[in-house]
């Protein structure tokens, strides 16, 4: 595969998520292989060799997480596969879960052989219906079916995975707050060090990694590291799904290769703007990453070296689209509006600062802000980041710094006026978007 392929326009049947069509595609042979000639620490090397890295937002080599737990230090390990996926425009772990949950299922046993894990867990997203619904037909299927829950092909490694469903935080996508939420107490983030490659689940070592990032280690130790950094860039090797929306012709779940030019993929993959209009600016990576106009993108390629040039991010690969038209102050009132409700109070500075923040947008977009507003905002923003347990604070300043620095005219003209500068509204193709 190379360039940018719409994932949703594979062949997908009613039966494309069940064990048998997994089987008849080659499933669980690469399980079997790493059980017949492969160490655990072969794996974490073919890993580490393949230059994998995390696809949940931060990015950070597998292997060399991995590398951290030692599979025979005499305690219990744990791993865990975080299909919270609660970023806004992020939907593409879903369409593994809904479609594909046996190759996250064959990835997690060769996961919990390398790492020397008898017990492991997927923690999905409380909202997800189908895809939990698909997934735990899937782990029944493979303990029905042995692969589950008892040793494999003649030798000791057994493996029991348990599916645990979320309550609706968002807070709980974040790898500490996961793990507090599996242990039933109130889905708090975790101070670091230890870090949870020390202490984690239980307080024993666990790997928490992303649903898209364990879907690639079948396929990495079934054909190489170096078949697989065939494909990418040398920084950033491999593919990442990108689900785009917004105001495109064609949104949806795409496959990308590294390096592959940013604005082929928006005007041609995705066949551009709505109604012929102008991309005014792209969320490229989840409303955590930090905005991009459409003049930003025209020199970049997907790839994290490109977007940490442009004073941005990949992160979770949740791009949305934003046509010429759109109001940027009520785009940002809509995001502090989830930022606020979803911060889970632990911290001083992100329980009070979301409220400000809320407050001073609603404020502006009533009619009633002051020009010291602006500044109070990007105040906070700064304020706020690196004071936090976890990254969210951090996250809602990036997205106000980040809209306020690109489009701060907009920010003016409606405390000036009272009113948007784009009159408050977008007509494409006769669909109103505010």
């Amino acid at each position: 595969m190379t360039g940018a392929k719409l994932i949703m326009n594979f062949p997908v049947t009613a039966t494309s998520h069940t064990l048998a069509d997994y089987r008849a595609r080659g499933g669980y042979k690469t399980i079997e292989k790493v059980l017949a000639s492969m160490r655990p620490e072969d794996v974490t090397r073919e890993v580490t060799a393949s230059g994998l890295l995390g696809h949940g937002g931060a990015a950070f080599p597998v292997g060399r997480k991995w590398a951290v737990i030692k599979p025979n230090d005499g305690q219990p390990h744990h791993l865990c596969a975080n299909a919270d996926e609660g970023e806004p425009g992020t939907f593409k772990d879903r369409w593994i879960l809904e479609h594909a949950p046996h190759l996250l299922i064959e990835s997690m046993l060769i996961t919990s052989y390398a790492i020397g894990c008898r017990h492991s867990f997927v923690y999905i997203r409380g909202e997800f219906d189908l895809p939990y619904r698909r997934l735990q037909a899937a782990v029944d299927e493979a303990y029905e079916a042995g692969l589950l829950g008892q040793p494999l092909a003649g030798t000791d490694f057994a493996l029991d995975l348990f599916v645990y469903r979320g309550a609706g935080s968002y807070v709980c996508g974040e790898a500490s707050g996961l793990l507090t939420s599996i242990e039933g107490k109130k889905g708090y983030p975790r101070n670091r060090p230890p870090r949870l490659t020390v202490r984690g689940l239980y307080q024993r070592p666990t790997v928490v990694n992303n649903v898209e990032t364990l879907s690639n280690i079948t396929g990495i130790v079934a054909h190489g590291a170096e078949a697989f950094k065939k494909t990418g860039t040398a920084k950033s090797p491999g593919t990442q799904l990108v689900s785009i929306s917004g105001h495109v012709v064609k949104p949806g779940v795409y496959e990308v290769e590294y390096g592959y030019p940013l604005p082929k993929f928006i005007y041609e993959d995705c066949g551009g703007m709505l109604g012929g209009r102008k991309l005014k600016a792209l969320i490229p990576g989840g409303i955590s990453t930090k905005v991009l106009t459409g003049e930003d993108i025209a020199p970049l390629t997907y790839d994290h070296a490109s977007f940490d040039q442009a004073g941005s991010s990949l992160g979770s690969g949740g791009m949305i689209a934003i046509a010429d038209g759109t109001c940027m102050v009520r785009l940002l009132q809509v995001m502090l509006r989830f930022y606020h409700h979803e911060s889970c109070g632990q911290c001083t500075p992100c329980r009070e600062g979301m409220g400000w923040m809320h407050r001073i947008i609603d404020r502006i977009v009533a009619g009633q802000g002051v020009p010291q507003d602006i500044d109070r905002l990007v105040e906070i923003s700064n304020a706020n980041d690196g004071t936090t347990i976890c990254g969210m604070g951090d996250a809602a300043g990036y997205a106000t710094v980040g809209i306020i620095a690109k489009f701060r005219d907009e920010f003016e003209y409606f405390i000036a006026n009272k009113r948007s500068k784009c009159n408050g509204a977008l007509e494409v193709e006769g669909t109103w978007h505010a």
